[in-house]
Order: C-alpha cells, then structure tokens, then sequence
C-alpha cells in the first residue's frame, strides 16, 4: 500500500481501512511510478494506473519486463500485463498480477485529461444565454 490510510501505524489497522476504502478512493492508491522523462513533462511523480498505459516491471522474479496493462483489479489491488503470464497445473496460463508499485509507467494512455493534470470534460448540455 505504502500510504497511511489512518492515524494508526499498526499493520491490522492498515489492511481493515485499505479493505473498506471505496473503490473511487482506492483508485488512487493503485498508482505507479512514472519513468524520468514524463516525470520531467507531467511534473508528478506517480499517477494511478490504467488500462491501455504501457509499464516496466522493475521488481521481483520477472524484473525487465515491458507491456501494456490489460486489466486492473481496484478490490484487490493488482495490475496484469499483457503477455506476462504462468502456467497453472491443469495446462491453462494466467495473467500474473502484479502490484503497481513495482511498476515504472513508460508510456501513459492520453485519453484521460483529468489524470494527467487537465480538466475534465463537462457533461451535459451548455447553456446558453
């Protein structure tokens, strides 16, 4: 999780408030890093991650790896890529899920203003007069 959620530094404490957050605000916290070069054009450091950006697993086993997310799993707080996938012991391959933090995001999805510092576009009709 890696952000205090409540005023309490106990571990419990932590994983009951990440399990009953919403998932609008649980959205935040299912963000990844950016690579230097769109830290340097965006200004931010991290950014939630979405379906379409394109990422560099920079830990664990499979360290290196690049693709682009597929899905994201705000409940439980996963990320999966494309192409980054294990073999279960019936035959059938799974998507790894892998948590954002140990994700870089390389390319980001530009669709989404409002993630990206803009504003968001307005809905409904424009008055006039």
């Amino acid at each position: 999780m890696g952000v205090a959620l409540t005023e309490s530094s106990k571990p419990g404490k932590q994983r009951k408030a990440w399990y009953n957050l919403p998932l609008h605000k649980r959205k935040v916290l299912v963000s990844a890093h950016l690579s230097g070069e769109l830290r340097k054009s965006l200004g931010k450091r991290a950014v939630p991650v979405r379906k379409g950006d394109k990422v560099k697993l920079v830990r664990g086993g499979r360290a290196g790896f690049s693709g682009k997310i597929s899905r994201v799993d705000r409940t439980k707080g996963f990320v999966f890529i494309e192409g980054l996938k294990r073999r279960k012991a019936d035959g059938k391959e799974i998507l790894v899920p892998v948590r954002p933090s140990n994700l870089v995001i390389e390319e980001i999805e530009s669709a989404d203003a409002l993630r990206l510092g803009g504003k968001a576009a307005k809905k409904g009709k424009e008055r006039k007069g």
